[in-house]
């Protein structure tokens, strides 16, 4: 078996990422800890938020007609927490975080959730993970 991905996104989020990259060029998201905006995927500009050398790359997502892969961030810390579980970027209808880019258009990220198979963290549990370092 292949390494299984971490995250993913739905239809809804390709949509609105497609065009926010149209508007603000590339993107990437950083999975909040639950500070200021709860636990919201949040989108900024490529750079725009600084990784840290404890920040873990969760997976990028391919976007059909999106020039760049968008890396998907988390802290170590809550990546321990996270780690059994894979991630799905969706987006509703709502204000979000005042940071994170969609929130201009009405719109506001978030994270569903579901536990790996057994057989997927098999996989996965003792691959290495790119961080920020």
């Amino acid at each position: 078996m292949s390494l299984p991905s971490r995250v993913d996104y739905t239809p809804e989020a390709a949509e609105l990422l497609l065009k926010l990259t149209k508007i603000n060029g590339p993107l990437m998201f950083h999975q909040s800890g639950g500070c200021c905006d709860g636990s919201s995927p949040m989108c900024y500009l490529k750079g725009e938020f600084r990784v840290g050398g404890s920040d873990v790359l969760v997976g990028e997502l391919v976007i059909e007609g999106v020039e760049e892969a968008i890396r998907v961030w988390m802290s170590a810390t809550q990546f321990e927490y996270w780690k059994h579980t894979h991630l799905t970027i969706d987006v509703v209808d709502g204000r979000g975080g005042g940071f994170s880019l969609e929130s201009t258009e009405g719109k506001r990220f978030l994270t569903r959730s579901r536990l790996f198979t057994d057989e997927e963290w098999r996989v996965l549990e003792n691959s290495p993970v790119t961080t920020g370092a």
